[in-house]
């Protein structure tokens, strides 16, 4: 069996969505405020809860878009509350898991290249998505992770890790 970078690259961002939406989820479901948890951050020069939500849609979305050679739906960084941030995550997933597995092909050493605001970022695909992507989508599924949990919210290792792959 030969695995494609579709493989280890749409999966693994689609679980990590879902994942956050159900931290949401518990939050709002165990009554905690929204609206101060939205604003929530580990730490004052980090960004709150709302952008590392979006910042983790923006890499899983952009992701897939550069490795299969698509276009990226641009999505306003408007989300003021959890029905707007659950909203974008299945915007986003619905993006991620609506791309033909098929344009993923030689997405291994296709070119790519990021301009940050200090340089320019130049990876093959593979290397994109080990050394950028994958690292910076976990980042900030779990800086969300840890902002939920520091205020209170029950969550466990069972949440951030979703929905196990088990041979039954």
């Amino acid at each position: 069996m030969s695995l494609s970078i579709y493989d280890f690259a749409t999966p693994v961002l689609a679980r990590g969505l879902t994942n956050l939406s159900g931290f949401l989820d518990k939050a709002l479901a165990e009554g905690f405020d929204e609206a101060v948890l939205i604003q929530a951050r580990l730490h004052d020069e980090m960004r709150p809860l709302a952008a590392q939500v979006q910042l983790a849609s923006d890499t899983a979305k952009g992701a897939v878009a550069r490795l299969a050679g698509v276009g990226n739906p641009s999505m306003a960084d408007t989300e003021t509350n959890f029905a707007e941030l659950k909203d974008r995550i299945a915007r986003t997933l619905a993006f991620i898991e609506g791309v033909d597995p098929a344009a993923f092909a030689g997405a291994e050493t296709r070119p790519i290249s990021l301009k940050t605001p200090s340089r320019e970022l130049n990876f093959d695909g593979l290397g994109y998505l080990t050394s950028f992507v994958l690292p910076n989508f976990h980042f900030h599924v779990t800086t969300a992770y840890a902002i939920l949990r520091k205020a209170g919210v029950p969550l466990g290792k069972m949440d951030y890790l979703g929905r196990l792959t088990l041979i039954e």
